[in-house]
């Protein structure tokens, strides 16, 4: 079933992944789109462009371990320029990975970005065109779905939910990684959109954490949990921000935003149930409330179209 048709971006999202390329800023180095996990880089020292790419790599290092990939076949909604899938396959084992993004720009820079793998490997690595809350995809296909730093973009958690959930096979595993308000501070949005521009173009949407938890949870999975990693990934971006000429400053507002419990940084795991017997495809009616974090930091082959 096509689901890519008539996809609808937010402008502000379509010109940011489109014709500004991201990736190309110096904030971004190494074209991950992300904003890191420093626990490994030494913060007391000048922070050069070298530590940034591997912040980046290393969140999705975090997030792989989370993950249990290895022989598995999996899906990364919004994908981006596709260095994280690559990662995924050559430093985790994964047996293949399509990279899903609803930007067309983007599919043709991570087609470029990975070109000799590509050729190398054709049935391990592949792009397709799609939305997270319309995917492109048969039911049961992928063992594994992950998303980096993307659901802030979403829309609709409720329809990525069902989607995951729909695409994922009985007995796979869902993790996701991006920042949301934590518990507490459900109606922050309106301060966030005062304090940092991306809230208050619409290329970021405040999603409460809950809302994800209980979108996960209604769509059927199970064993739905929340860690904040906040403390690894807001101080060490500020440092490095602060250490590079910045077009405009309101980026240096995420951290302050983080320590007065606006927004927080998670990593978001979750199950799709094996059912109970062979001939039984039902999920639990009453899943298991998900494991909610405080308000503040704890301490085929692969589609080609």
């Amino acid at each position: 079933m096509d689901r890519s048709h008539d996809l609808a971006v937010a402008p502000a999202v379509r010109a940011v992944y489109g014709p500004q390329d991201l990736s190309s800023a110096p904030a971004f180095a190494g074209g991950f789109i992300n904003f890191g996990h420093w626990a490994r880089i030494p913060l007391d020292r000048p922070l050069t462009a070298e530590d940034r790419v591997r912040s980046q790599r290393d969140l999705y290092r975090h997030l792989f371990g989370a993950l249990d990939g290895a022989d598995a076949r999996a899906v990364e909604v919004g994908c981006g320029l596709g260095v994280g899938a690559a990662l995924a396959l050559e430093e985790f084992g994964f047996a293949a990975v399509t990279g899903l993004d609803i930007h067309p720009e983007q599919l043709e820079r991570a087609r470029r970005a990975n070109a000799g793998l590509l050729a190398r490997a054709p049935e391990r690595l592949g792009f397709a065109h799609g939305a997270a809350e319309r995917m492109p995809f048969e039911d049961g296909r992928f063992d594994r779905l992950y998303s980096v730093e993307a659901a802030q973009h979403f829309r609709d958690l409720t329809a990525f939910a069902r989607e995951a959930a729909r695409v994922l096979r009985p007995g796979g595993r869902l993790a996701v990684t991006s920042f949301f308000l934590p518990a507490g501070a459900e109606d922050a949005g309106g301060e966030l959109a005062a304090r940092l521009e991306s809230f208050a173009s619409g290329l970021d949407v405040a999603h409460p954490l809950g809302t994800l938890l209980d979108a996960l949870g209604g769509a059927g999975l199970t064993g739905v949990r929340a860690e904040s990693i906040g403390d690894h990934v807001w101080p060490g971006l500020d440092r490095f921000l602060a250490g590079i000429d910045l077009p405009v400053q309101w980026p240096r507002n995420f951290l302050p935003a983080y320590r007065d419990g606006l927004l927080d940084y998670y990593v978001v795991t979750a199950d799709r149930p094996t059912p109970d017997r062979p001939d039984d495809d039902t999920w639990p009616s009453r899943p298991p409330t998900p494991h909610r974090p405080g308000r503040r930091r704890m301490a085929g082959p692969p589609t080609d179209a």
